[in-house]
């Protein structure tokens, strides 16, 4: 193959999740997609029906897997795992979260919030950047010559796409542009990569346009 040769790596984040209780779910397990979560996961997978896919990963988290299991079908390809595109860990996991409400009116709680630019809440930005990159390399090695698609989870993609854009990786979570079921598209020409681009092919799908979440 080339050392010329164009490769896109699609990383995606899952679908909508089942959620009654609203809590943080992070790195838990048994957060399947909701019926409307596969249904996005369907329409991604009919968006690159006609695409040259020939590698499909996902994080090992439920819901990543399920969101990647159409699109694999729709290449005849098996759904392989990366724990490097897992979710980033949060000390919030398990709690409900939100503004007014949840985790953060508790006092014993402040304590995490100290610093926003590491962050003291979770996993360092820097290490999600560290495992992002490697899994997106390994895609690229993997897809050579053609296209990937790695499922997994909005903030790891986000700070990733922000790494490659030498965006600040400290942010508000508000503006992050990485809805359900969207396509953060990474080409690359040979190993350089030379464009990022951003779709959402279920956005008529999503309750809101929602953007903040796992």
């Amino acid at each position: 193959m080339s050392s010329s040769a164009l490769t896109v790596v699609h990383v995606m984040r899952h679908g909508e999740v089942e959620n009654p209780t609203g809590v943080l779910y992070g790195r838990l397990p048994g957060y399947h997609l909701s019926e409307l979560g596969r249904k996005m996961a369907d329409r991604v997978a009919e968006h690159l029906a006609g695409r040259d896919v020939t590698h499909v990963v996902a994080s090992p988290l439920e819901r990543a897997q399920e969101t990647a299991e159409p699109i694999a079908t729709a290449h005849s390809l098996p759904v392989a795992t990366d724990p490097r595109l897992i979710e980033a860990a949060n000390v919030f996991q398990g709690k409900p979260f939100g503004v007014g409400d949840g985790a953060l009116r508790h006092p014993g709680n402040w304590r995490h919030l100290r610093n926003p630019f590491r962050p003291s809440w979770g996993e360092p930005y820097l290490d999600q950047v560290a495992r992002m990159r490697a899994a997106l390399d390994t895609a690229r090695e993997a897809a050579t010559g053609h296209e990937a698609v790695c499922v997994s989870h909005q903030l790891p993609i986000w700070i990733l796409r922000s790494h490659v854009e030498r965006r600040r990786l400290w942010h508000d979570p508000r503006r992050r542009q990485c809805n359900l079921a969207s396509l953060t598209s990474f080409t690359f020409r040979g190993a350089e990569l030379v464009s990022v681009g951003y779709s959402e092919p279920a956005r008529d799908l999503v309750p809101g346009n929602a953007g903040f979440g796992a």
